[in-house]
């Protein structure tokens, strides 16, 4: 086997091992802490059930990740900001849930906190790209065979808007059981192949994310038993967001990232159309996922469609890629 696929097959094993063990020993220390998961009153009935449900399990994600990745970061700079984005994200995600569990204040941090916060974690990876990387300022465009466009002075606020959407999209996606981690395993396979095939160092990183998330879905499937939090969402928001900018793909994102952006536009619409029609609403709930709960889905339909949706639009982004791997 090729050596860089040895890499990352070792540590997708590793950040597994450390999740399937971490689980256990977090999620009751989380359960004694009553960092309970707080349920939307105007939410689908069956997630009443779910309240008291520990949450903040991205920790364990975070864990299990930094640790496997350990093995493979001497020499890896790519590999160490990838890491920066995720943790930084991570960390701001955990202020988010200590806020919300622990102080009690439902919302969290306030808006422009969380925007401030990540402004500077942002800031920090676009000053790295500019000085201690040659990938320039040029983004591939899906479909075009390996065609880039160079967006000169606006690659800055571009990669701004593509982090924090990413992000905040990714955010929005983890409402149900298993659905954030499943859908963001299938992505990080594909940015895993694209890695492999650009020969680049984040690929264990990659590896160790998708291995640590499959370890994690374990406790996180239908029941779950554990809630990943803003904790674990932000960071593989995050990852995810670097990983597609280091790779000059942050385009390809709305293709292999559809439920993420399907999620995010359902609450921009909402919101948008009931200021508009003051009260007026184009889904019954949002996001997304919650409308089809509302239709007369049962979760686990609702979560195995998205991963099937997902599972397409990730074979449709190695056609897309056509031409650069």
């Amino acid at each position: 086997m090729d050596e860089k696929m040895t890499a990352a097959v070792y540590s997708i094993l590793i950040s597994f091992v450390f999740n399937v063990i971490l689980c256990p020993v977090v999620i009751p220390l989380l359960r004694r802490l009553k960092f309970g998961q707080n349920v939307r009153d105007d939410g689908p009935e069956t997630h009443l059930v779910k309240a008291g449900t520990p949450t903040m399990g991205g920790i364990m994600i975070l864990l299990s990740l930094l640790l496997s990745s350990l093995f493979f970061i001497k020499g890896n700079s790519d590999g160490v900001i990838v890491l920066f984005m995720t943790l930084g994200y991570g960390i701001i995600g955990f202020i988010d849930d200590y806020i919300k569990v622990v102080k009690k204040r439902s919302l969290g941090l306030r808006a422009w906190q969380k925007i401030v916060l990540q402004l500077v974690v942002t800031g920090i990876f676009i000053y790295y790209i500019y000085n201690y990387t040659d990938i320039g300022t040029a983004v591939y465009v899906p479909f075009m065979k390996g065609f880039e466009i160079d967006l000169g002075v606006l690659f800055i606020p571009f990669v701004i808007f593509a982090v924090l959407g990413t992000v905040n999209a990714v955010n929005l996606t983890d409402g149900l059981d298993g659905l954030a981690s499943g859908v963001t395993v299938l992505v990080t396979l594909f940015f895993m192949f694209a890695a492999l095939k650009l020969s680049s160092g984040v690929l264990p990183i990659a590896g160790a994310a998708a291995g640590s998330l499959l370890g994690f879905l374990l406790f996180n499937s239908y029941p779950a038993k554990v809630f990943m939090g803003d904790t674990g969402s932000l960071a593989l928001g995050g990852f995810l967001a670097a990983v597609a900018v280091l790779f000059k793909m942050p385009l390809f994102l709305i293709v292999v990232g559809i439920i993420y952006v399907l999620e995010a536009l359902s609450v921009i619409l909402q919101v948008g159309y009931f200021k508009l029609t003051h009260g007026k609403r184009i889904f019954k709930m949002a996001p997304l996922h919650h409308h089809f709960e509302k239709c007369g889905w049962n979760e686990t339909k609702v979560v195995a469609v998205f991963y099937i949706i997902t599972s397409i639009a990730v074979l449709v982004g190695f056609l897309a890629a056509d031409g650069i791997f």
